[in-house]
């Protein structure tokens, strides 16, 4: 069974970097061929797909949000990490990491999600 546990702080300042880690066991993050996502649901709004890093440690990333976003991963402790940089208050969001089963990103196709951490950004 993996589990995926999402980890950082709930609350960020504007114009600073958000930054989470998700924390994988029951499966190496380095398996071929699944995809590690980032997603976030703001206030009342739809799942949105930030962008994920591979098997392979390949990074994708939503167009919309490709120029603040970093995706990055430490294999030995089968952890990946998202940055988000000048955050505003509309960042603020329930994010959740995902395990990706085919890297199709835009139809969402995970069997394993993280129980998602909430994150503000406020002053």
């Amino acid at each position: 069974q993996v589990q995926l546990q999402e980890s950082g702080p709930g609350l960020v300042k504007p114009s600073q970097t958000l930054s989470l880690t998700c924390t994988v066991s029951g499966g190496s993050i380095t398996t071929n061929y699944y995809y590690w996502s980032w997603i976030r649901q703001p206030p009342g709004k739809g799942l949105e797909w930030m962008g994920a890093i591979a098997y392979s440690g390949s990074t994708y990333y939503s167009p919309s949000l490709k120029s603040r976003t970093s995706i990055s991963r430490d294999t030995s402790k089968n952890q990946f990490t998202l940055q988000l940089s000048s955050v505003t208050p509309e960042d603020t969001a329930v994010y959740y990491c995902a395990r990706d089963t085919s890297g199709d990103f835009l139809n969402m196709p995970y069997d394993y999600w993280g129980q998602g951490t909430q994150v503000t950004v406020s002053s």
